[in-house]
């Protein structure tokens, strides 16, 4: 399941039973070309898996919180993804 609004990539989530098959991949490429200027996204803190997907994907983290903004309490990072120069 993948909620995208505008650059915002709110939601991302596979079922564990079917990671590991490519589907987040071709999630956040879908992504990419609906929103190919850019996507920002958070993550938790603790979700170390996640981070490396996102990272490997060309997201890097920009910011890092407290959690006192969001609803869990959990200490999260802003990750942003910006198309770079297109090369002919």
């Amino acid at each position: 399941m993948m909620v995208l609004d505008g650059e915002e990539l709110d939601q991302l989530y596979v079922d564990p039973s079917w990671q590991s098959r490519g589907i987040g991949n071709r999630l956040v490429d879908l992504a990419k070309t609906q929103s190919p200027t850019g996507l920002a996204l958070w993550t938790f803190q603790v979700n170390a898996p996640a981070q490396r997907f996102y990272e490997r994907h060309g997201f890097v983290a920009v910011e890092h919180t407290d959690g006192s903004r969001n609803e869990e309490r959990e200490p999260d990072i802003r990750y942003e993804w910006r198309r770079g120069p297109v090369r002919p």
